[in-house]
């Protein structure tokens, strides 16, 4: 297949790439950057709506991952590029996508978890209702700039990514150095659910995905066994061999972090990912210790970390 990708430079973009490329597919990146337009990349800018239609054509799939970091402190400045990064992008790859002579058959765009805001044990999956923080808005309105591409006949998918583990970034590459010290522990009250992929799943789940022709509309991309911050802090602890004894507390992280530590940290949802499996994908790693274990290279009889 010809694929184009969105946001091929960030954690997913590089990991699918490598993937896709191993399955034989033919990849075409967008770029921000002229000077690298070019020899399977196009150029694009979302903020001035430029992108060649024509560069489009022929395509059979298309995978829209591009959008603003959600790490840093939330000003108002940088929750507008959060929002609008998002909107913009999507917005003009979709109608763009929607004009052409030859559309792609499936989009498959990202979104996020931060759908479902705040919502301690409750059970959730893709029939649930959106929350009410400001990263559920923003999701919101991600899925929505999909619309033309939808009246155009395109399969879309929207991939509600939760917490991925990946030792090459990411959440849990920023946890790793504390752990390793043994100053890790849980957050807040450790209450909060996380609902998390392993990088090969995440992968694996967005293939799928592209071929899948069951699937449209929303679809989690989450394992199946979500777990309190305690669990997991718990189970970090035991896969790296190390103690957590050392809790960050609420008031803590949200003087150091606002509300982005309000929303990422000691916000929680427990989701399951009922259309993923409905379509039959097999996770590879459905548990944690074991997707740990395999992102950590971190066997069960391996030494404890110097």
């Amino acid at each position: 297949m010809r694929i184009l990708i969105t946001g091929s430079n960030g954690l997913i973009g590089r990991a699918l790439i490598s993937f896709l490329t191993s399955e034989g597919h033919k990849i075409v990146t967008l770029t921000r950057s002229k000077t690298q337009a070019g020899g399977g990349q196009i150029f694009w800018d979302p903020d001035a709506s430029i992108i060649a239609e024509g560069d489009l054509e022929g395509f059979d799939a298309v995978v829209h991952l591009a959008g603003e970091s959600i790490v840093g402190r939330w000003t108002p400045e940088k929750k507008g590029r959060i929002l609008n990064s998002r909107i913009k992008g999507t917005r003009l790859l979709c109608d763009t996508l929607a004009c052409l002579r030859s559309r792609p058959t499936v989009l498959v765009s990202a979104s996020a978890i931060g759908y479902y805001g705040d919502r301690g044990d409750q059970l959730l999956d893709e029939q649930s209702s959106v929350g009410s923080l400001f990263l559920s808005e923003v999701t919101k309105a991600w899925e929505d700039a999909t619309e033309s591409a939808i009246r155009s006949g395109i399969r879309v998918v929207n991939l509600r990514i939760g917490i991925v583990l990946s030792r090459a970034g990411g959440s849990l590459a920023t946890m790793l150095l504390p752990f390793k010290l043994g100053v890790g522990g849980r957050i807040g009250s450790g209450r909060q659910y996380m609902s998390w992929i392993a990088i090969d799943d995440l992968v694996g789940a967005i293939s799928h995905s592209i071929l899948a022709d069951s699937l449209r509309g929303p679809v989690n991309a989450v394992a199946p066994n979500p777990v309190t911050n305690r669990e997991f802090t718990k189970t970090l602890g035991r896969v790296l061999r190390r103690p957590t004894i050392f809790p960050l507390p609420a008031f803590a992280a949200r003087l150091v972090m606002g509300q982005m530590a309000e929303e990422l940290l000691l916000a929680g949802a427990r989701i399951n990912p009922s259309r993923l499996l409905a379509s039959g994908y097999e996770f590879r790693f459905p548990d944690l210790e074991g997707a740990l274990r395999h992102v950590l290279g971190k066997s069960r009889d391996a030494p404890a970390s110097p």
